[in-house]
């Protein structure tokens, strides 16, 4: 049987690379493709850290075309690139943490609500709730209960994101029981951040958002080990309890060698305002946390957010408040979302592209 160059293509479209979940014909390193006589060849260009894909690729290739056409030699010669890629997610253009050193100040909120926003804008967004032991996402993106596909990619199981309101999202809370405690110490707790980084067949995205847990423990130093952090987004609430963990949060991503920029603060239930008395504020919390924080920082206050009772009961009904433009609270969140685009593009123009840390 004659070699037909277009269902070699299409066999060759099967063949996907594990670290970036692409197949090798339209990811644009396969060269000089020749369909003559009985063999198949081409050259394949692969970075030095994919040193252990070589044999994996050959012998997926000949096993599918033999399939079709059993007489087929099949030969692929391998090409270095230049320089190894300085992140496991090429196809991620701005990788963002948002953190904060104390626990209920509002990050999944944040965190979920600037993903739409930004989404609303036309950007491609995806959405990792890095907060293992106590995962929000499920609940606030309306997936309690919903199971993320397993594909396989060269022999490997990889994670399928799950879609919900444009966001591609991954979350321990789709891998777990609900009633199911996280009990892990360290090195596991790192090792399931690394699955939704190396295992996780994440799109090509505008960005990606990072709900982390309190705190600047095993699952923040992981994170900035094993991804280029482009900036950081810290939230808290105006007390002075929350500034000062808040605070440690910032400080942490300031370390020399750390050195993650932080994009600007955000003020979560800034102030009180009733349903049925929308003009009224009742700062119950205090006033002027995050800005005084922002200026510990020397970063922008991105926005204050009100105490709304609407924003629980949305994110309560896995529905986000942004996702009806209708609610007065939209504004702010849109204001937030703003000044954030603002301090990143300021951010590029003024600092180094980020690499991946090494903590010692």
């Amino acid at each position: 049987m004659a070699l037909d160059n277009n269902t070699i293509l299409d066999i060759l479209r099967t063949i996907l690379n594990p670290n970036t979940g692409k197949n090798i014909v339209d990811s644009g390193k396969m060269m000089d493709y020749q369909v003559r006589d009985n063999k198949v060849s081409f050259a394949m260009v692969l970075h030095p850290s994919e040193e252990n894909l070589k044999m994996v690729l050959l012998a997926e290739a000949e096993q599918k075309i033999q399939a079709k056409y059993p007489e087929a030699q099949v030969l692929i010669s391998f090409k270095k690139a230049q320089q190894a890629p300085s992140t496991p997610l090429p196809q991620i253009t701005n990788i963002i943490a948002v953190a904060s050193g104390k626990g209920g100040v509002g990050k999944s909120t944040m965190s979920a609500n600037l993903a739409l926003c930004l989404k609303d804008r036309g950007f491609k967004v995806g959405l990792m709730d890095a907060d293992l032991y106590g995962p929000s996402m499920p609940t606030m993106l309306g997936l309690r209960g919903k199971r993320p596909q397993i594909k396989k990619v060269a022999d490997k199981p990889k994670i399928v994101p799950i879609e919900q309101y444009g966001l591609h999202t991954i979350s321990l809370g789709y891998l777990l029981e609900e009633e199911q405690a996280v009990v892990l110490r360290g090195p596991r707790l790192g090792g399931i951040i690394k699955q939704f980084v190396y295992d996780t067949i994440w799109p090509e995205l505008d960005f990606l958002i990072i709900d982390l847990p309190p705190g600047t423990g095993d699952i923040q130093l992981t994170m900035v080990q094993t991804l280029p952090i482009t900036g950081a987004i810290i939230v808290t609430t105006p007390q002075q309890v929350a500034v000062a963990d808040a605070l440690k949060a910032m400080n942490m991503f300031l370390l020399p060698n750390v050195n993650v920029p932080v994009l600007g603060v955000v003020e979560n239930m800034s102030w009180f305002t009733p349903k049925e008395l929308p003009e009224n504020k009742y700062y119950l919390f205090g006033q002027g946390g995050g800005e005084e924080l922002a200026k510990m920082g020397q970063t922008p206050l991105l926005g204050n957010i009100p105490l709304v009772e609407g924003v629980r009961e949305a994110g309560d009904n896995g529905k986000p408040i942004t996702l009806d433009k209708a609610q007065i609270v939209y504004s702010y969140f849109d204001s937030m979302t703003t000044q954030f685009i603002q301090a990143l593009n300021i951010r590029k123009n003024t600092k180094d592209a980020s690499s991946i840390v090494k903590v010692t």
